[in-house]
């Protein structure tokens, strides 16, 4: 008998993540309909909340002593609305999610997309282009190019660009074989700890524990904001200047946010000390980035025994394009999930990328799985422990299972699917949509509104 989509996803995941077969029968799907596309996003968005729901449950069967850990239940319904959007603004409305110049463009021979929503990534792309900020001027500019040939050219100005292959290419190419060749979630020893592990609540495992969020668009912020509404103190730290309005009303819910210059000897000495009262590392710089500040695995190992530290990279940590700059409609270019939506609607259309940024979303809850799983071992085994994720990678999961037959459409969207009160955010009142996990007795909720970047202090709420 051949496996739901649902249950396929959250095998290969709770695999990936070390946990035992057996807890997978404690995960319960529930809801009606699904997002369309020509590949399964609902049952990935519903097994990757499980799998991290499971690592949860997991802990708490841990910590106290539990026979099985608490039973998981996902709704695909509300999974799915979680990957578009969690917020709706009440009197006011969100900034718009991409500038005027990102898209999608047809090349010389193909088509390309450039990432422009920040502002030296646009301005990498429009000095090869040579075009003032318009979009019809980047369009006639684009036309002139191989696709290959500019998404080479903008990566080597710093920019960000993704030209778009099919799967057959994908493979073929080195940087997918490296991506196929990479486990789900990577997992690396860390030093012991340095201290016992933490006094928790019952129903809130993650309670009296620091994670320290240096993430930004869109995965790891995902990551952090389930970690915080299991009851962990969240600090995300953002570079000077770097903003993100569209989206921080979405993820920073649960959270406090800072800012701090790790390029200057007083930001990193901040950061050293706030990394040495934390229990949690998430962070999603390009793999060579913080070995260049000194602030590589093994230092930040040393100044912080036990700790589990979670990685993310667009394209994986190994082969050709592992410093490459990347974010989830990228990659879904690269790898050939925008074709095959393109492709179902005939060859002469546009790209076609799935119908939520899914890579990301689903790649966040992987994350979370893994601190999840890297606490537990801690609490078991007295040991940290490293991990690493990729969109890329997460992209190939999707590939193995595309879509055999259209699913009913998701129902609309009703008042019950909201929270009974509204959240007072920073911008003005919003419903948050109720959570899509539960957990048998376990509380996700989060403790602070959403918030902007560098609202606060970098400092722990204790003041350390």
């Amino acid at each position: 008998m051949s496996l739901s989509p649902d249950t396929f996803f959250l095998q290969q995941i709770w695999q990936a993540a070390g946990g035992a077969p057996a807890a997978v029968e404690r995960v319960r799907f529930q809801g009606e309909g699904a997002l369309a596309s020509v590949f399964e996003v609902t049952p990935l968005a519903a097994a990757s909340m499980a799998a991290a729901g499971l690592a949860a449950a997991t802990l708490e069967q841990v910590l106290h002593g539990l026979d099985t850990p608490p039973v998981v239940t996902v709704d695909r319904r509300l999974a799915s609305m979680w990957f578009a959007l969690s917020v709706r603004p009440q009197g006011w409305a969100l900034p718009p999610a991409w500038d005027a110049v990102a898209g999608d463009y047809r090349c010389a021979d193909g088509w390309i997309r450039l990432h422009t929503n920040a502002p030296a990534h646009r301005a990498a792309a429009l000095a090869v282009l040579g075009v003032p900020p318009d979009r019809a001027a980047v369009a006639q500019a684009v036309l002139a190019w191989p696709a290959e040939a500019l998404e080479s050219a903008v990566v080597a100005q710093g920019g960000c660009a993704a030209a778009l292959r099919s799967t057959r290419q994908w493979q073929a190419h080195p940087q997918g074989q490296a991506v196929r060749a990479t486990p789900l979630l990577e997992q690396l020893p860390g030093l012991p700890a340095a201290a016992p592990g933490w006094l928790p609540v019952r129903g809130r495992p993650l309670q009296g524990l620091r994670v320290l969020d240096l993430t930004r668009i869109l995965a790891g912020p995902v990551a952090t904001r389930l970690l915080a509404a299991l009851g962990a103190e969240v600090l995300r730290i953002d570079p000077p200047g770097w903003d993100e309005p569209s989206l921080a009303p979405e993820v920073t819910v649960g959270k406090r946010c800072a800012r701090l210059d790790l390029k200057s000897p007083e930001g990193q000495a901040r950061f050293q000390a706030l990394l040495q009262g934390a229990d949690v590392l998430v962070h999603g710089y390009r793999s060579d980035a913080l070995e260049a500040l000194s602030l590589g695995a093994a230092q930040r190992q040393a100044w912080r025994p036990g700790l589990v530290d979670v990685s993310l990279d667009a394209y994986g940590f190994t082969g050709p394009w592992a410093q490459r700059r990347g974010f989830d409609s990228l990659v879904q270019m690269s790898t050939g999930v925008a074709d095959a939506g393109r492709r179902s609607q005939g060859d002469d259309t546009a790209p076609v990328p799935l119908p939520v940024q899914a890579l990301d979303h689903a790649t966040g809850y992987l994350l979370a799985c893994a601190a999840l799983r890297g606490l537990t071992q801690r609490l078991q085994h007295g040991q940290g422990s490293l991990w690493r994720a990729s969109l890329a990678r997460t992209g190939q999961l999707l590939l193995e299972r595309p879509s055999t037959s259209p699913a009913a459409p998701l129902p609309p969207e009703t008042e019950a699917d909201f929270l009974p009160t509204l959240e007072a955010t920073a911008w003005g009142p919003a419903r948050r949509l109720r959570p899509a996990l539960s957990i048998d007795g376990l509380v996700l909720q989060h403790a602070l509104p959403a918030a902007p970047l560098g609202s606060s202090p970098a400092r722990w709420h204790d003041g350390g």
